[in-house]
């Protein structure tokens, strides 16, 4: 799994949403959690701070998408290797296609349970280690 003590950031504009998953971070016993509300915040603090351990975002989002963050992060070299995964209630296959095609790691539909979110980020661990 992750290093619980690593930097996690959440992307989502809305508010409960981060409330829920951070409260679902926090239990699982990750301890330093950073959420903004949009995929621009998050490239703004991307410039500074690149040592997450992963990336949570949902797709649809004022001033950035989830989908251009993913764009912007996979075509840095200061940025590209840090884990992403798509927390979003959009299931069409084809954004999951696209998605997976521009290198998103992993995908979870909401709602979720905290099971189903453990189940995915141990499964996204697994991805990214074994590309290593």
């Amino acid at each position: 799994m992750f290093k619980l003590n690593g930097s996690v950031l959440i992307v989502d504009d809305m508010k409960t949403v981060r409330q829920i998953v951070k409260k679902n971070l926090i239990e699982m016993g990750f301890k330093q959690i950073t959420d903004v509300v949009n995929g621009q915040e998050a490239w703004s603090l991307l410039q500074e701070k690149t040592d997450f351990e992963f990336i949570l975002s949902d797709w649809n989002m004022p001033e950035m998408s989830g989908i251009e963050l993913l764009k912007n992060i996979r075509s840095s070299e200061k940025t590209k290797h840090i884990p992403f995964v798509f927390l979003t209630a959009e299931s069409d296959m084809q954004q999951v296609k696209q998605a997976v095609d521009l290198g998103a790691d992993n995908y979870i539909v909401k709602p979720f349970s905290p099971k189903n979110l453990k189940e995915k980020l141990e499964q996204t661990y697994t991805k990214v280690t074994s590309k290593k």
